[in-house]
């Protein structure tokens, strides 16, 4: 179904060219011996194993979906998935950016990130089975003991086990202070855990040998609320002394849900009755430990939607170019043909450079903020470190709700193009809408994203990580001013740098007055930072453009199109979102709730 070409032209300019990744990574001891040729050999060797192996499973993965057996409490993968996974395994693509102690390949995040689009781009469902471990991975690696990293890292390293998160329970969904799956203290140090979670991805299937459920629960006169939660490692079958398989744990699949899309994932209802599993950090700290696994997430599910962005403006575009329809407004195009391909009327090619721009954007948004997280990880400079995980925790909430925002847009824009057709399951386009679908909604909704934002992110420290991005911005500003050749991008992004100063501080004095406001206001907010940042970006690659315009290499006038096109028709909704984000509560929470 359709077709997937990994856009490594794109990838190599924002890598190498905007990023200039292998000087940043040679101020990191770790990276400093990855050049731009190894750079590129992974991307090219991704894109074989994406294009070639995991496409070709997306649309029937779909069709067929997942199958559970409520005898065995077991849950079968589409066909292929299995196959592929092993393949993925044997590759050695779940080591890719891993720490060597434990296996891994010890490549930077920057690089891997560039895979995880290509894994989405290519089959999103069949990418939440890996793409969970890798949180699980980090969240052992930072707040694991010693026991337990010897034990399970290897094992998520090399992919042969998988790992999940279970946090929602059918009562609570983002308020996991209300959760009350229980845990049981043992005389060998493990606990036992008793409890329901749902909406659990990838918490029972059959492409790895074993998994491991990183289990939030409550441990004995626990305080009440977020305060009274623990973090527990839960696998589906206990590990023997050497590491082989042991016996099976009590936590068990009770079914899979029916889902809108992404339908070759098993979204699962898990039920734990007196599970063995091992505290990991301190008792009620959990919620600190899982955020690891959760930011991870987030970054994650941006990606998601980057990749389903990318994969529907492909095929949007290359069904643009063959089919025909009307003639041009302003003359024939294909004289020879009874009509002209549909890429000739400009509101097809608004829709298609649409998802064009927005994978664009997300692609160097996505890219900037992993090689902040390669700084943060492993840069000699204490205070370069705490510099880059400021930005990332800023980042974060806009990576998640503002890429997904965009890609639920896109998506949608793409299977337009395809007119009736794009209905029409047999296509493939209606599947990259489902799939979007879902990315608003886990791993945090993006109302939360946007009131984390705008509540914790800046409010709370009075704007300082805000600030700090903002002097990058500025002074990117004042260095090209001047240039009259860039004005089209300069102004624009100064204008708007200087509107979201002022709102912030406006809505940071109203919600001194009332709380209310912050609420009201969060959600356009992020989109108008979301925005700035893009607006950052499409500003810095426009002046590389520019400066090779004359090379004779035509992808350099297409970037530069792509950004003029962003500056005119996508930028402007700031103006929109700022008078919303501006108008307060009151229109919201004046109407008595019986009245609705």
């Amino acid at each position: 179904m359709g077709q997937y070409v990994a856009p490594i032209r794109d990838m190599q300019f924002v890598l190498h060219e905007f990023l200039n990744v292998s000087d940043e990574l040679k101020q990191l001891p770790k990276f400093e011996d990855v050049d731009a040729d190894i750079i590129n050999q992974v991307l090219e060797e991704g894109a074989k194993f994406t294009q070639d192996v995991l496409f070709p499973l997306n649309h029937s993965g779909d069709r067929e979906g997942c199958h559970y057996d409520a005898a065995t409490k077991s849950v079968t993968t589409p066909k292929g998935f299995k196959e592929a996974y092993k393949q993925y395994v044997e590759g050695g693509w779940a080591a890719l950016a891993c720490d060597p102690e434990y296996g891994g390949q010890g490549l930077p995040v920057v690089l891997n990130n560039s895979f995880y689009e290509m894994l989405n781009s290519s089959n999103q469902a069949w990418s939440m089975y890996p793409g969970l471990s890798h949180g699980a991975y980090e969240c052992l690696l930072e707040h694991g003991t010693d026991e337990q990293k010897k034990t399970y890292l290897p094992k998520l390293v090399s992919g042969e086990w998988t790992g999940t998160m279970c946090l929602t329970e059918s009562h609570c969904g983002t308020d996991l202070g209300m959760l009350r799956s229980k845990a049981l203290p043992q005389d060998d140090g493990s606990w036992l855990i008793t409890g329901s979670k749902i909406f659990i991805s990838a918490g029972e299937h059959d492409v790895a040998e074993n998994i491991l459920h990183l289990v939030l629960a409550r441990v004995p006169d626990a305080p009440e609320g977020s305060k009274g939660i623990s973090l527990f490692l839960v696998p589906k079958f206990l590990p023997n002394a050497d590491g082989t398989l042991g016996e099976r744990n009590p936590i068990f699949c009770g079914a899979i849900e029916e889902k809108m899309g992404i339908h070759g994932n098993s979204t699962c209802q898990m039920n734990l009755d007196g599970a063995k599993g091992w505290i990991i950090g301190q008792p009620n700290k959990g919620l600190n430990a899982m955020f690891v696994f959760m930011n991870a997430a987030r970054l994650g599910v941006g990606m998601q939607s980057l990749g389903l962005t990318e994969v529907a403006y492909q095929n949007a575009l290359v069904y643009a170019k063959d089919r025909i329809q009307m003639r041009s407004l302003s003359g024939v195009k294909a004289p020879e043909k009874q009509a002209d391909p549909i890429i000739v009327h400009a509101d097809v090619r608004r829709m298609l450079l649409t998802a064009k721009a927005y994978a664009e954007g997300a692609r160097a948004f996505t890219s900037y903020a992993a090689l902040q997280i390669d700084r943060e990880l492993h840069h000699p400079d204490e205070e370069v470190r705490k510099d880059a995980a400021d930005e990332v925790a800023l980042l974060t909430p806009v990576i998640k709700a503002f890429i997904t925002d965009n890609g639920w847009i896109a998506t949608s824009e793409a299977m337009q193009v395809f007119g009736g057709h794009g209905y029409i399951s047999e296509w493939g386009m209606e599947q990259y809408v489902r799939d979007a679908r879902i990315n608003l909604i886990y791993e945090g909704t993006n109302t939360i994203q946007s009131l984390d934002l705008l509540g914790r992110k800046v409010l709370m420290d009075n704007g300082a990580k805000l600030r700090k991005f903002g002097e990058k911005i500025k002074n990117f500003v004042e260095e090209n001013g001047t240039d009259e050749a860039l004005s089209e991008f300069i102004t624009p992004l100064g204008d708007l740098g200087d509107k979201v100063t002022k709102l912030t501080m406006e809505i940071g004095m109203k919600a001194f007055q009332n709380p209310d406001e912050v609420g009201a206001a969060a959600v356009p907010y992020l989109r108008v930072v979301g925005h700035l940042i893009y607006s950052y970006f499409f500003a810095q690659m426009a002046k590389i453009a520019l400066a090779k315009e004359d090379s004779g290499d035509n992808f350099y006038k297409a970037k530069l199109a792509t950004a003029r096109f962003y500056f005119a028709r996508l930028q402007p909704e700031t103006a929109m979102l700022i008078r919303q984000a501006r108008s307060g509560s009151a229109n919201l929470m004046a109407l008595d709730a019986d009245l609705f």
